[in-house]
């Protein structure tokens, strides 16, 4: 494989500096700082430009039934002391939304449509990021729940949950590493 370089851009470093955040500082971040990472994420590749995404704000109320619902789910799968663990640690988390997609019958448009969702949820990442404000993208059993979706007001056959996203102000920035490229490529003639 021939050798190259990558470029030490403002763009090159904010992507290999982007972490999943787990811990936050309990400031929430504003507002218009999320609505502008919004309308970045509305600019992410879509086939057939179907713009299947749609973000929902979750506001303080929505977030403890959701906190409650996720405990007691934890709970029913690993005891109560675990349910209370992680009650205390997402009721710590100061900033919520979920992206979900449209439904469709069509399987390959389906796929494509998730695949544009991602896409969307990496430019919102990257741009909070790049405002110092971190995020970690859940997709845990409590947004496959039927009461997630009635909490948020979805109809399961209209919309997909994507993700749950947690937003805020880092409390601390884990270290990552990747893959060498070369272990990740495959040259074909």
């Amino acid at each position: 494989m021939e050798s190259f370089t990558v470029s030490e851009s403002p763009l090159a470093e904010l992507i290999r500096g982007r972490r999943t955040i787990n811990l936050f500082q309990p400031e929430p971040p504003p507002l218009a700082t999320l609505l502008q990472a919004i309308e970045l994420a509305r600019w992410a590749p879509n086939h057939k430009h179907t713009e299947p995404w749609t973000f929902h704000l979750i506001g303080p109320q929505t977030a403890e039934r959701i906190v409650d619902l996720n405990a007691q789910l934890v709970a029913q799968a690993k005891g109560a002391a675990a349910g209370e663990a992680k009650r205390t640690r997402w009721a710590a988390v100061p900033g919520w939304l979920a992206v979900t997609c449209e439904c469709s019958d069509d399987p390959l448009q389906a796929e494509e449509d998730y695949a544009a969702c991602c896409c969307a949820i990496q430019n919102l990442t990257l741009h909070l990021w790049d405002a110092g404000i971190g995020v970690k993208w859940s997709t845990g059993a409590v947004t496959r729940d039927p009461a997630f979706y009635e909490l948020l007001g979805i109809d399961r056959s209209e919309r997909r949950v994507i993700g749950l996203l947690w937003y805020g102000y880092p409390a601390s920035v884990p270290e990552q590493r990747r893959k060498p490229v070369d272990e990740i490529v495959v040259e074909l003639p």
